[in-house]
């Protein structure tokens, strides 16, 4: 029996790894999203329902190999998308995790073809984040709480998140070591596990401080329980860690309070655009919201120049002159 020889036996495998089904590739990406980039369980959910969404449109046209993907199928899931009636910024999302996943199985070896190569992402207009004023982050952080453990934590996940600009995953996944008050920071896990030092003080220190010491040590259920998670600072009546969306809730609610629709971004973006109104340096911002692109902070300028024309135009004698 004559053996293959070196060659064919390598086109042989280069054939099997070119030949196997789009889901297997997609699972190949979600692992090296996990293991390798080091991403979030939020990201790599939404980059899982993304590319499962464009499987889906493939294989409504019949299609289960990457070197069978045109321009034209992938228009497909654009139109499919717009179809929809999706926001502009979400198809630019979508799309994005497409072309990932097409350069990544490329990268790999898995497949020569690259129908996204060109394609380039739709443009989306520039939308100013929301923000609340001064005056609203007072009314919403001045109302009361109470004095028992839950809403000592919840006053100070607000204070936490207009005072310190956290994002939601970075204030869940606070633990005790993370925070130093008598430094006056606290270490935070970012977008792609980066970790970085906060300023933490004035009214947010005092708050998290108290919430600490006369909060947190009854936020825990008696006897052992599985839900219990003594190293994590914000946690539930049963002494489990917050979730995101638990946040979410607890953020909404006191807005509705003094009839403020905020979330958590809403406090994040807000704190960035007070700071700049009150001098802060660009880059320092940057450094501390942890934007890995000064551009991602530029946007705040924008929210700051609309201040300051709201300042003219209330102030200057002439300005509302026609």
């Amino acid at each position: 029996m004559t053996r293959p020889s070196f060659g064919a036996a390598a086109s042989v495998v280069s054939r099997l790894r070119h030949n196997q089904p789009m889901r297997h590739l997609a699972e190949e990406f979600i692992a090296h999203l996990a293991v390798e980039r080091g991403s979030s369980p939020h990201t790599i959910e939404a980059y899982r329902r993304d590319i499962g969404e464009y499987l889906g449109v493939l294989e409504s046209r019949g299609i289960i190999s990457a070197d069978a993907v045109t321009r034209d199928d992938v228009g497909a899931f654009v139109s499919f998308m717009r179809d929809r009636g999706l926001a502009p910024g979400t198809v630019e999302r979508k799309l994005s995790a497409v072309k990932s996943f097409h350069k990544f199985i490329v990268r790999e070896g898995l497949t020569e073809n690259h129908p996204t190569a060109h394609i380039p992402l739709p443009k989306v207009p520039k939308r100013l984040p929301d923000v609340i004023s001064i005056d609203d982050a007072d009314k919403l952080l001045s109302q009361p709480f109470g004095s028992e453990a839950p809403g000592l934590r919840d006053k100070a996940i607000l204070e936490v998140l207009y005072g310190c600009g956290l994002r939601v995953s970075e204030l869940t996944g606070l633990g005790f070591t993370d925070i130093d008050l008598d430094a006056g920071f606290m270490r935070v896990l970012g977008k792609g596990g980066k970790e970085r030092d906060v300023p933490v003080g004035g009214a947010a220190a005092r708050a998290l401080a108290e919430y600490l010491s006369s909060g947190r040590p009854f936020l825990k259920p008696r006897g052992h329980s599985r839900h219990q998670d003594p190293s994590a600072v914000f946690v539930n009546t049963y002494g489990g860690r917050l979730t995101r969306q638990s946040v979410f809730g607890i953020v909404r609610r006191y807005g509705a309070r003094v009839d403020l629709d905020v979330h958590p971004h809403t406090l994040r973006h807000s704190y960035a655009t007070h700071m700049l109104e009150g001098g802060a340096d660009l880059r320092v911002l940057q450094e501390i919201l942890g934007h890995a692109d000064i551009s991602t902070t530029q946007i705040y300028t924008h929210v700051d120049r609309h201040h300051l024309r709201e300042e003219y135009l209330s102030t200057h004698p002439r300005a509302r002159v026609r």
